[in-house]
């Protein structure tokens, strides 16, 4: 289980590893404003942010649906070959791929905290990020137009699929399954100090996430040179999952108020030096702490804090990198086309704001 779930991870987030660092620079390329990329990679969030709430209501997370997603997911790369010049149309194949993904990662979450247990979580997850590596530097070679990097997502995302396949054939009745009779103890509204920390924080990732290789490249840095920088900070992040372990056994929340801390710190840095290789590649040093133990911690804490977790998890995808991915990609979008200058600034403040809201929460086990 343990090769099949690195397998997973590592076609996944090589094909966000493509969705993120180049297509922005590819729609920019082929005419689309900034205020109209941050609309189009809102799409994804919006789905995320929309799926909890349907579980809720009844959907159910189970292997049927699992194998629906996948055939969504490869329909919705194929797609992209004709909606690549059509900004409604692309609109809806993003729409489409989301609801894919977003169904995809939650469900392998749970089963791998579930069978891989969190100590051991970071080393199965940093296949994601040596798959995000490896496709940023090979892609970067080949990228002769925009359709070898859609070549490239299908190929991988047909990959996903049939390794998806057999993870459900060595883990098709896990306890997630069992948990559609517990009560949903998850209370958005009444816990808005932690959400909202959450949300913070994935919301000061929008203009990392889609405009940093555009903000870079516009400030004079090369393309290699920006793909170095995407891969140094992976780079960092595969060491942080695979020796997170030990410190996963302490206080989660103060995991949670310290990489917020050093979000803030990163991002000051890229707005305050555009052009600084040696602070960029230091502020991507940071990722390991912003994004891989961040993630680490916070999917952990849910995991612990909640009795229902794969709704645990469900709602972390869904209103943390949905609705705050959502909130942060249309921000960063035209704070990018009116304000170009702020626009890590602006993320500075998110990440001191999601400090703040944690420091509000107290500690609480399920």
């Amino acid at each position: 289980m343990f090769v099949l779930l690195s397998l997973f991870y590592y076609f996944y987030f090589s094909i966000v590893g493509i969705y993120i660092i180049f297509l922005p620079k590819i729609l920019s390329e082929v005419g689309y404003a900034p205020s109209e990329i941050g609309v189009i990679f809102a799409m994804a969030p919006l789905v995320r942010f929309i799926l909890p709430f349907m579980f809720i209501r009844g959907l159910t997370l189970n292997a049927t649906i699992f194998k629906l997603a996948l055939i969504v997911i490869v329909i919705s790369l194929c797609s992209f070959y004709f909606s690549l010049h059509h900004f409604y149309v692309l609109v809806v194949s993003n729409i489409f791929l989301g609801f894919g993904m977003s169904l995809v990662l939650p469900f392998i979450e749970v089963i791998s905290l579930h069978t891989i247990k969190k100590e051991r979580y970071g080393k199965v997850r940093l296949f994601g990020s040596l798959g995000f590596i490896a496709v940023a530097l090979v892609l970067v070679k080949f990228l002769s137009s925009a359709y070898v990097a859609l070549d490239f997502l299908l190929f991988l995302g047909v990959l996903m699929l049939f390794v998806s396949y057999r993870v459900l054939h060595y883990a098709p009745d896990t306890s997630y399954v069992k948990e559609k009779a517990l009560q949903n103890d998850i209370n958005i509204f009444k816990e808005w100090r932690l959400w909202g920390g959450l949300v913070l924080v994935q919301m000061s990732f929008g203009s990392f996430y889609n405009f940093f290789t555009i903000y870079e490249t516009d400030h004079g840095v090369s393309l290699d040179m920006t793909i170095y920088l995407w891969s140094f900070g992976v780079l960092l992040e595969v060491v942080m999952f695979f020796f997170q372990g030990a410190l996963l056994e302490g206080s989660l929340l103060k995991i949670l108020r310290f990489t917020a801390l050093a979000t803030l710190l990163r991002w000051f840095l890229v707005f305050l030096f555009p052009q600084n290789l040696p602070i960029l590649f230091f502020s991507q040093a940071l990722h390991a702490l912003s994004f891989a133990l961040f993630h680490t911690a916070a999917i952990s804490y849910l995991f612990q804090r909640y009795r229902h977790k794969s709704l645990s998890q469900q709602f972390f995808s869904g209103v943390t990198y949905g609705f705050g991915g959502l909130s942060g990609a249309l921000i960063a979008g035209y704070v990018y086309e009116y304000f170009p200058r702020y626009l890590f600034l602006t993320s500075s403040l998110m990440a001191l704001g999601a400090f703040l809201l944690f420091m509000l929460v107290r500690e609480k086990k399920a």
